[in-house]
């Protein structure tokens, strides 16, 4: 391998050629050009270089800017194509084309000098690169013909997929076997090349293959050659069958046009990280044109539960089964996106009239579709949420349609060969539209989202602690977008998966902002918001202009805990009917979920906080949190007598608690237990909470079997209901746990501890207050064993996180500096004890003040312990 030498500078530079032996190749640069390899009167060649001429040649400027650009960047070598390789040499050319990519990968930097180029790159620009120019090197520079910077290839991204077709996830260095072969070769299918066969050797490095160049031997035997080294590939890796197949359909196509496919009218690549999903796709195949008639399907589903990349990869697999069924794709985003779709669509199937300003294009698209003679067609109508805009009579979507404002069902084409696919938010649209044949496209489960989330990362190895992904996906609930989301933060900001866990446990406004960032998604839309949080803006304004009872249901929701809502707390509805309706409605969009048995709704936690989120934004929240209070002192938890007291009574035995009279506040908290228990059921949230104070209440009368009894059968019916990883149920283990600590129970209480330690830190994190809190209970139980270390250790932990997390002043930080001079007490650091107890009694005089019970107690004992110092001395 040949290099320049540009050590040396100056004006216009002599330039010389190194080589190197494979192990001791220096660091260089390698320049990238508007070029196609051609006559020598422009470029200078190897044989300019040898014999010192060339430099008269238009093309030395371009090898004068590759030397000094090095130079800046500390580099003492260049590598350029034209003018390193000997192509008189059959063997040199051969050993070149084949090693193009690993040298363009060994690259420190790849300068792409645009010479036809002023200021941005355009659609003009389309072929002015190779692919392994673009992908291989770590690092590409593009600069203007007046050598000025343009970005580089992560600035740039987006304009490089645009005008070099190239996949967003390769450019960003992801493993180009995660690419299909057809993937792969359709990034080479539209470019023009000075001689046809390089558009097939450009492939080699992206293939990993081997072959000889033989220059002349046309574009076609180029083509079959390397789908004969592509085969042998596969035999000798023992490759999947579906690689085997994508290798027959491409090597079946027409050799003039051997990447050409039928009407391919698609916006989006396929998704190599598309996981899952195989019940819903075999379904799916098995209805499209399994009739004789227009198959009509409906894919249906939450927002962001991954319906549009299904429609990818199902309209791919049939691309791969029968090539010469077209495809069809037309966004119902919005009005601009529908309009778009179709003038596409008009192109790219060749009809005429579609350029005439009064021409119908949604007519045209019809009617050439549903001709017999124009073949197998695949119509998908994404987002196909606005009612109005299909059915309607009449209807703000209705109205932008525009050419009489007929409803878009109107143009549905009818063909014995073709199928149409509706993916909608909305399940009365989906029946609406494609009657019984309607694809629920449920939440994913957990083996599916993990193995979406690894492909997601960029540090894969993440993904392997199951811990820490089972409690990462379960905040996230699953749901494919909001772990894309994750994931882009993740990669984003370099953090684990504990860290972002950690901000999906804070207050509820640092969570949204957390779910309101923007990421980028070349699976989706570039007009619409991509954030989890922001998704369903638009299903929430459709379900305020549809339905305004479902409306205010959501909002009523968003004001209250998500599960277990009775549907007697809604308001009432015009009549029945309506009721049912609205419910329905939110049914329909996946908001919510019936629990027919007990006639309860869960609203989706998700969607729990992005219409809170929602109402704040459009400053309603604190409005409908009051409605929301008055409803339920209305109804809550009914109107006769007995009841109307229940929510005094709970006051007035909090308050007895509050003021350490246990024996008073047993009997009124025993009252609301049994009134709720009986109005509620046993295992109503509500209900447990009243049993577990009822249980505090005894615990602190010493009162520890009847307490225990009641604790026990709280912790097994929130394990039971809420499952054994929820808030609650932690919370009733740790005063379990208390409840044995204060018999001097320390195994039992450890045992417990531990759990809700080890499991508060999986699912919250371990800077998480609830997680320090279960640590200092553990570290009390060692100390009460006299386990100094142990209790030490702990103690320091969650004292100096406390410090870290909350801040040096902050109540619980100061408790963990009251605790810990104890421990080191015993263990014999008396300094270290009275110096700590100093600090905390001067941050509690400053902070709670000189008159403050937890100051006072600190005080007393830090002078008896400087008392007792000084006796000693």
């Amino acid at each position: 391998m040949n290099w320049f030498d540009c050590h040396r500078l100056d004006d216009y530079p002599s330039f010389s050629l190194a080589e190197f032996a494979e192990d001791e190749v220096p660091r260089y640069a390698i320049l990238s050009h508007t070029h196609t390899w051609g006559h020598d009167g422009y470029e200078v060649t190897y044989k300019d270089i040898t014999d010192g001429t060339g430099s008269g040649k238009a093309g030395y400027d371009k090898l004068h800017f590759c030397a000094v650009q090095a130079k800046t960047d500390g580099l003492g070598y260049c590598w350029i194509d034209t003018c390193c390789i000997d192509k008189t040499n059959a063997a040199e050319l051969t050993e070149s084309i084949n090693s193009m990519f690993r040298w363009y990968q060994n690259a420190i930097k790849c300068y792409v000098f645009l010479t036809d180029v002023s200021a941005s790159m355009s659609e003009d620009d389309r072929d002015s690169q190779t692919l392994q120019e673009l992908i291989a090197p770590r690092c590409v520079e593009f600069f203007s013909q007046k050598r000025e910077l343009l970005g580089d290839r992560k600035t740039l991204e987006k304009q490089i997929h645009q005008v070099a077709n190239i996949s967003i996830h390769a450019l960003r260095g992801e493993p180009l076997s995660h690419f299909t072969i057809d993937e792969r070769m359709l990034w080479a299918a539209n470019r023009i090349t000075k001689r046809p066969e390089d558009k097939f050797y450009s492939l080699l490095g992206i293939f990993d293959i081997h072959m000889e160049a033989i220059y002349g031997e046309g574009e076609h035997h180029a083509f079959r050659r390397l789908l004969r080294e592509l085969e042998r590939y596969s035999e000798n890796h023992q490759l999947s069958e579906l690689f085997r197949d994508q290798l027959l359909v491409s090597s079946a196509r027409q050799p003039k046009t051997p990447l050409e496919n039928p009407t391919w009218v698609v916006p989006f690549e396929r998704n190599s990280r598309f996981t899952g999903r195989e019940p819903e796709l075999a379904r799916l195949e098995e209805m499209l044109f399994s009739k004789h008639r227009t198959a009509k399907l409906a894919i249906t589903g939450l927002g962001g539960v991954g319906k549009t990349q299904l429609v990818i990869e199902l309209l791919c697999r049939v691309a791969d089964k029968q090539k010469h069924c077209s495809v069809i794709w037309i966004s119902v985003v919005n009005m601009e996106s529908l309009h778009q779709s179709y003038l596409d669509a008009t192109r790219q199937l060749g009809i005429s009239g579609f350029k005439d300003n009064k021409a119908d294009i949604k007519r045209l698209v019809q009617d050439h579709l549903s001709k017999e003679s124009t073949g197998r067609w695949l119509l998908v109508f994404d987002n196909a949420n606005d009612i109005d805009m299909w059915i309607a009579k009449a209807g703000p979507g209705l109205q932008q349609l525009g050419q009489g404002s007929h409803p878009l069902i109107d143009y549905l084409p009818k063909s014995k060969q073709g199928a149409v696919i509706f993916t909608t938010r909305d399940r009365k649209i989906a029946v609406k539209l494609a009657q019984q044949d309607v694809v629920d496209v449920p939440e994913m489960g957990e083996d599916a989202a993990s193995q979406l989330l690894g492909k997601c990362l960029v540090n894969t190895e993440l993904a392997k602690s199951g811990k820490e992904t089972g409690a990462l996906l379960l905040q996230l609930t699953y749901l494919p977008l909001a772990i894309v989301q994750a994931a882009a933060y993740i990669n984003e900001n370099a953090i684990l998966l504990t860290d972002h866990l950690s901000l999906l446990v804070e207050q509820e406004e640092e969570v949204i902002d957390l779910l309101s960032e923007e990421f980028e998604d070349d699976g989706r839309y570039r007009d619409i918001m991509n954030p989890v949080a922001t998704t369903w803006l638009i299903s929430f304004d459709q379900i305020r202009r549809r339905d305004r009872l479902a409306a205010d249901y959501l909002s009523f929701m968003a004001c209250v805990e998500p599960k277990d809502i009775p549907q007697s707390l809604l308001l009432p509805g015009a009549s029945r009917k309506k009721e049912v309706d609205a419910i329905g409605t939110l049914t329909a969009y996946s908001f919510v979920n019936r629990r027919p048995a007990d006639e309860c709704l869960d609203l989706h936690r998700l969607v729990h906080l992005a219409t809170r989120n929602w109402l704040r934004k459009e400053e309603l929240l604190a409005q409908l949190t009051e409605k929301t209070i008055m409803r339920l002192e209305q109804v809550f938890p009914d109107d006769n007598h007995e009841n109307r007291s229940v929510d005094l009574m709970w006051r007035y035995g909090m308050c007895l608690y509050k003021d350490g009279r246990w024996n008073e506040a047993e009997e009124p908290i025993n009252q609301v237990f049994d009134m709720e228990k009986r109005v509620l059921g046993a295992e109503h949230p509500d209900t447990l909470t009243s049993l577990a104070n009822l249980a505090s209440t005894y615990r602190n009368q010493g009162r520890w079997k009847e307490a225990e009894e009641l604790e026990i059968q709280v912790m097994e019916t929130n394990a039971r209901v809420l499952g054994a990883e929820h808030s609650d149920t932690l919370t009733s283990m740790a005063n379990l746990a208390s409840t044995y600590r204060n018999q001097g129970r320390w195994k039992e209480a450890e045992e417990l501890e531990v759990q809700v330690m080890e499991t508060s830190a999986r699912v919250l994190g371990a800077k998480h207050p609830s997680t320090l809190a279960s640590m200092a209970n553990l570290a009390s139980t060692y100390r009460n064993q006299g386990r100094w270390k142990e209790a030490g250790e702990l103690e320091v932990q969650v004292m100096e996180t406390r410090k870290r997390v909350l801040g040096a002043k902050h109540p619980d930080t100061l408790t963990s500096m009251n605790n810990l001079p104890f421990t080191w007490k015993a263990q014999g650091r008396d300094p270290e004890a009275i110096g700590l107890m100093i600090e905390c009694t001067r941050f509690r005089e400053r902070v709670l003040g000189a008159t403050h019970p937890h100051f006072i107690s600190s005080s007393k004992i830090l002078a008896d312990w400087e008392l007792n110092e000084a006796l000693v001395k």
